[in-house]
């Protein structure tokens, strides 16, 4: 074979190689879109998204409340802890500073207790001539008849203002007139019994019964659902009234060393913390 052919056919060759590898070449080379992503590029999400998305910021976890829920936008993480309960001021001479000297202990048993424990009813004790229950209705009543002849003992008829229920009522003695009007003992004599007269000499206990700083004229019929009540369990239904009412109790029970439970002790301070300046009766 001559030179011109055989140089004729290398070079068919080589062209036909380069035809052959020029595809594959292509092959080989990855696509743009196959191509990894730079630093630059997007974050590809889950949903498949190629938006950028904002980077999470951990957060941390809300304190809980005392009930276990989470604090409202205006609610503090944390609390201050709570003060104790203060002891309201007091000026000296009021019925709230006394109210708060009164010694607190539990109620004693109403064991042997009886009306006739505290001497017969309405003794002459302070030697006027007259008995107390009258001493204190001339006291308490207005518009008054006395009867003549009684050296101007014994109320007849006249005219109350009555404390526990702000009314006006009309008394007229007589066996079926007289209870409309009854004389109270404020604090009672049944509580008196619990919280200390137990221990009394009945003399005393004669004085306490018939002592003007512990009798009003009241009311009957709401004097009879009083009973015994003490502060914590009975009040005038005069509320414009509960700051002396209460602060009797407080002066009787002051002069004669008797106790408060917890609650009437308690049940005093409430009723004579808005009238700081109830003086204590005498």
């Amino acid at each position: 074979m001559s030179a011109k052919p055989r140089n004729r056919l290398i070079w068919v060759a080589l062209v036909l190689g380069a035809v052959i590898a020029i595809p594959r070449l292509g092959e080989a080379l990855p696509s743009a879109d196959e191509q990894a992503p730079s630093a630059t590029s997007p974050t590809v999400v889950a949903t498949g998204s190629a938006t950028p998305q904002p980077e999470a910021t951990a957060q941390p976890a809300p304190a809980q409340s005392s009930t276990g829920a989470p604090p409202s936008p205006s609610e503090p993480s944390s609390r201050p802890r709570e003060q104790a309960t203060r002891t309201p001021a007091a000026r000296p001479g009021t019925a709230l500073a006394a109210a708060l000297t009164l010694t607190v202990k539990g109620r004693a048993p109403k064991t042997e207790y009886d009306r006739d424990q505290f001497g017969q009813a309405w003794l002459d004790t302070d030697r006027n001539g007259c008995d107390t229950r009258n001493d204190v209705l001339r006291r308490d009543l207005s518009n008054l008849v006395l009867k003549a002849g009684t050296r101007g003992c014994l109320v007849l008829r006249g005219t109350l203002n009555d404390p526990y229920t702000g009314k006006r009522i009309a008394f007229v003695r007589g066996g079926s007139t007289s209870g409309a009007v009854q004389i109270d003992h404020v604090v009672a004599l049944a509580d008196a019994w619990q919280k200390g007269a137990q221990q009394w000499a009945p003399d005393r206990r004669a004085t306490f019964a018939n002592d003007p700083l512990n009798l009003l004229a009241v009311d009957g019929p709401t004097n009879g659902r009083k009973g015994a009540g003490d502060t914590a369990t009975w009040l005038p239904p005069n509320t414009s009234y509960r700051c002396a009412y209460v602060a009797r109790q407080v002066a009787v029970k002051v002069k004669y060393r008797l106790w408060a439970t917890a609650a009437e002790r308690d049940a005093m301070v409430r009723v004579l913390t808005p009238c700081p300046n109830q003086p204590l009766p005498v």
